[in-house]
């Protein structure tokens, strides 16, 4: 059953709404302009604030959903914390690599914040004001989530996830996707490094 949950996650994970809202309302295919990334800060790019919302709102729903259900439903079957991560991180997965559009998926930044919150309704909400935070005095999204996925790990293993010590499957899999995040954000880093990294709201050419 753990594995069924993990799989049913990632399919649903797998919907790559930046895609579908842009062919909904019309737009450019996001894969095609910009950073080349299914993401809402690239669907900005398409000068969509809408676009870029609903992807963003959306893609965070995907993340949050699995997690909820099997925290809410799971336990009379035998369902907890080990489920609740595997569904987190299958749904985390499908985001990256979506099986229903080549495997090309985006960095997965809206999609952990609704994972985390799906774990602990506190952590996901500390770690998105982390996010504002950064992106509002730096005005770089990378930034953000690059600081956001550093801090998200020790905010739940402070914050209340102690008692997990470093075996616990929440904090594991929060751990796991701080990591992927980072790693999905590698170019950003040079560019940043470099000082040529893309702003919130500007075009890239």
């Amino acid at each position: 059953m753990p594995l069924l949950v993990g799989l049913l996650a990632y399919l649903i994970g797998s919907l790559s709404f930046a895609v579908i809202v842009s062919r909904v309302l019309g737009l450019n295919d996001p894969r095609t302009y910009g950073s080349k990334n299914p993401g809402a800060t690239n669907v900005l790019r398409s000068g969509s604030k809408k676009a870029a919302v609903l992807t963003l709102l959306l893609d965070a729903v995907k993340g949050w959903l699995p997690v909820a259900l099997v925290g809410w439903y799971g336990k009379p079957y035998g369902l907890e914390e080990g489920t609740l991560a595997l569904a987190g991180m299958g749904a985390f997965a499908g985001h990256l690599y979506p099986v229903f559009f080549k495997f090309q998926g985006g960095k997965g930044v809206a999609t952990a914040l609704g994972v985390l919150l799906g774990f602990e309704v506190w952590l996901g909400l500390a770690t998105l004001m982390t996010w504002v935070i950064v992106a509002y005095f730096s005005r770089y999204s990378s930034l953000a989530a690059l600081v956001s996925a550093l801090f998200a790990p020790a905010y739940y293993l402070f914050g209340g996830g102690v008692a997990w010590v470093m075996a616990g499957p929440v904090l594991l899999a929060t751990g796991v996707m701080s990591l992927l995040l980072i790693y999905r954000h590698a170019q950003n880093i040079g560019r940043l490094i470099n000082g040529t990294e893309t702003r919130i709201g500007q075009k890239k050419s």
